[in-house]
């Protein structure tokens, strides 16, 4: 089995961006790295009397786990990240509705006169054994036990040309895509653009809706098992991911049109690229067979995806090599073994 590599950061250690940030450890290519995420609250709100904007400080939100360096990642490489396991790390998970955040209100770019939603925090109890996350109404008699289902909202590499982006924006290094597809069992590919890639991963949800419509999931601690491979000299223009069954390409940009554009642009031209198809042809072939599931439409940049069923495409069509079914071997190897 790889080597297995632990981390737990202390709370100084987390990071609030993608790039300008050293590494907090060195890893090789094929590391198994156990982590230790925090909620996008920093583990500051833990009641319904916790509101925020009092208990939190901006820019300090939305925290991730790293940066990694991935020894011998170099520009025009793909990091592969295998989600091994995402597990909550706490009993109980927190949601919330802010003042000019969220797709239903007012915000600094969408100008209103009216007042912004008030600011209220739900809290949900966490029975991993039950396989549940109960929602409780605020102002009714309502609960609700729905299925965990974690992932996480936050992940990628560092931006290239010196850049260093704030950990709630998604574009294509990744960041804060938001997309319930990030759960375990998917390989996520990101294109590298410094040397080391410096992966970085946080902002675990035990479910989410599509779209995160009121700016926050489920949001909880996890414990999280991934493992970081590389693939050497493969560009990949957008975060994609890749399951057992299908094949993924996200984009984010706004307007919410513009990330549709993104993500259903580069699985076409992917897809033909995998499968000998002419442009057109697997234009035509998605337009039918393709689906798209939508990110967030909350944060600095949306995020869409496109997906397609790998029945579709034909047996021949192997992305990067093989390299998710190989992971996908090493996390049963892993799991196994523990």
């Amino acid at each position: 089995m790889s080597e297995v590599v632990s981390y737990r950061p202390a709370p100084s250690e987390l990071a609030y961006t993608f790039g300008g940030r050293e590494a907090v450890r060195r890893v090789k290519p094929g590391t198994i790295v156990e982590l230790y995420t925090e909620d996008c609250f920093g583990g500051r709100v833990r009641d319904v009397g916790d509101l925020p904007s009092v208990v939190c400080e901006f820019p300090y939100l939305n925290p991730v786990t790293g940066p990694l360096h991935v020894e011998g990642a170099e520009p025009g490489d793909t990091l592969a990240v295998h989600f091994v396991e995402i597990q909550p790390a706490r009993d109980w998970a927190v949601s919330s509705t802010f003042p000019h955040f969220g797709a239903l209100t007012t915000t600094h770019t969408t100008a209103m006169l009216h007042e912004p939603l008030e600011e209220l925090v739900w809290r949900y109890d966490v029975d991993v054994a039950a396989g549940t996350v109960t929602y409780h109404a605020r102002r009714g008699d309502l609960s609700v036990a729905l299925p965990l289902d974690p992932m996480h909202g936050t992940a990628g590499v560092a931006p290239g040309a010196f850049e260093s982006r704030m950990t709630i924006v998604p574009d294509v290094h990744g960041g804060n895509m938001d997309t319930p597809e990030l759960r375990a069992g998917v390989t996520a590919y990101f294109g590298v653009n410094v040397p080391g890639a410096l992966f970085a991963v946080g902002d675990g949800h035990c479910r989410q809706g599509d779209g995160e419509v009121c700016g926050t999931a489920v949001e909880a601690a996890m414990n999280t098992v991934v493992i970081l491979d590389l693939i050497k000299g493969a560009a990949t223009p957008t975060p994609r991911f890749e399951t057992d069954d299908a094949l993924m390409s996200a984009g984010s940009a706004r307007p919410l049109e513009d990330a549709y554009r993104m993500s259903q642009h580069d699985l076409v031209t992917w897809s033909a690229t995998l499968t000998g198809l002419d442009v057109l042809d697997a234009y035509q072939l998605l337009s039918q067979a393709g689906t798209a599931p939508v990110g967030n439409v909350c944060d600095p940049n949306y995020t869409m995806l496109a997906k397609v069923d790998k029945k579709y495409l034909g047996g021949g069509a192997t992305a990067y090599e093989g390299m998710h079914a190989r992971l996908r071997a090493e996390a049963r190897d892993y799991l196994s073994a523990r």
